[in-house]
């Protein structure tokens, strides 16, 4: 749980701070933007590598690895004398968290028994949700009062604590000795790369030939992943896992649900300060709402699912989202912050709800000499629905509003009324995402045992 706070306060810290790094550098936005959006790429590109990584030489050795580098690294942030030195550097922290993350579920799954093992699951999300919560505020405090630097050197003391807590504390489970399958990887890495890339670049840019190429890569890079990975005697990833039906619709139902949920944060902040003209702080108090309704009910969901087993959670849960999303849909352009926050918090406890059972499902359904990859798959259906939901909600409004009122910083009252059309949009467009995973939910198993 101390390292998994670190990766989502890192991510969410860093969004706050950015004009400062780039007042500090005095270079362009679209070059700061590159400060948080390599760390999510190299991340998402790696996670497959080294959930298989993990399978082969131990959880606890790539997981303590990815800590030790993660800390190291992020003083080498707090010290960069420039913004491309800042910009590898953070590339470099990528690396690391993936090594992390990739590995977390493998751990708990590992670890805990069947009937333990989704209420593990729920509390580690505790510290998910903790970090997406304190990681604005956070970096405004420590920014306000130290500078932008200190806001990196943050991680060192927690990652220290951690890694000296994990190397007492995390069981040392013997990995599968077996060939690494590097032209497996490699492919992989080019297909999540070029696919990421593409979708960030097209929200802007639509089609030209940057993101044209982009496109090209990754449908090839993918295919070619396709046929490496059926012909290899000991591939990266064993396409035998999605025959399983449950763990298939499991990581379907998370893409769609992580979809639906990056939809509903991506434009939040847009409606609640372009619309209703709310000062930022004010905004992070509201968006808040969020992660905290997700901790109060994550582990507490998970306890019941190793009980009840996990469907009905799962579809409870994504419902809510639906439904969440639908209700924010029908907001007028002058509503009670009550309202705003009682939607934000009914799609965190919906999360809350899904998320541990549909994690446990999914890891209870592979054999042990797969949790590494397996969970290295599920956290890249996270990322990779990340970025997927802000793509939605990016297309959607710039199918609805003209773009020439998506440039300005400020509306007039027909470009409010114009805007907020395209907001009602993308929320109907996650509601309905949401819904499809309650469907997705329904189709699988709903007791595993590993």
């Amino acid at each position: 749980m101390l390292g998994s706070i670190m990766g989502p306060i890192d991510a969410s810290i860093v969004n706050v701070i950015l004009p400062t790094i780039s007042e500090s550098f005095k270079v362009s936005v679209a070059l700061s933007q590159w400060v948080p959006m390599v760390y999510l790429l190299t991340i998402s590109s790696l996670l497959l590598f080294y959930g298989r990584l993990g399978d082969i030489f131990g959880y606890k050795n790539i997981y303590l690895i990815g800590l030790g580098g993660f800390v190291i690294v992020s003083c080498l942030c707090g010290f960069s004398p420039t913004i491309y030195f800042l910009i590898g550097c953070r590339a470099l922290q990528g690396l690391f968290a993936s090594m992390m993350m990739s590995v977390s579920f493998a751990i708990i799954t590992s670890t805990f028994p069947p009937q333990e093992r989704g209420k593990a699951i729920g509390i580690n999300a505790i510290s998910t949700s903790a970090g997406l919560a304190i990681g604005p505020s956070l970096g405004g405090f420590i920014a306000s009062l130290f500078g932008w630097r200190f806001v990196f050197y943050v991680n060192l003391p927690i990652g220290i604590i951690a890694i000296l807590w994990g190397l007492r504390v995390i069981p040392k489970i013997k990995g599968s000795p077996s060939r690494i399958d590097s032209k497996g990887a490699i492919i992989a890495l080019i297909f999540l790369f070029s696919l990421l890339l593409f979708v960030n670049d097209f929200q802007n840019q639509g089609f030209n030939f940057m993101t044209s190429t982009m496109l090209v890569v990754a449908i090839v890079s993918f295919v070619l992943f396709i046929l490496t990975e059926e012909r290899t005697s000991e591939p990266m990833l064993n396409l035998a896992l999605f025959k399983n039906v449950t763990f298939s619709l499991a990581n379907l139902s998370a893409l769609l649900n992580f979809m639906s949920q990056y939809v509903m944060v991506f434009v939040t902040p847009f409606y609640l300060q372009r619309v209703l003209h709310y000062p930022s702080n004010k905004v992070g108090l509201i968006m808040t709402s969020f992660p905290l309704a997700v901790m109060s009910v994550a582990s507490f969901s998970g306890y019941i699912s190793d009980h009840i087993g996990t469907t009905l959670l799962a579809c409870i849960g994504t419902g809510f989202c639906s439904l969440s999303l639908f209700w924010m849909s029908q907001l007028s352009s002058s509503p009670k912050i009550l309202d705003i926050v009682l939607c934000l918090a009914l799609f965190g406890i919906g999360t809350g709800i899904f998320q541990s059972p549909n994690t446990s499902a999914a890891m209870g359904s592979v054999p042990k000499s797969h949790f590494g990859i397996a969970s290295g798959i599920l956290a890249t259906i996270r990322n990779v629905g990340m970025f997927l939901g802000i793509a939605t909600a990016g297309f959607v409004l710039y199918s609805f509003v003209p773009s020439t009122i998506l440039q300005k910083a400020t509306f007039d009252g027909s470009e409010i009324i114009a805007f907020q059309s395209g907001l009602k949009h993308s929320y109907i467009a996650g509601a309905i995402l949401a819904g499809i995973a309650v469907i997705t939910s329904i189709f699988r198993s709903g007791r595993n045992s590993s």
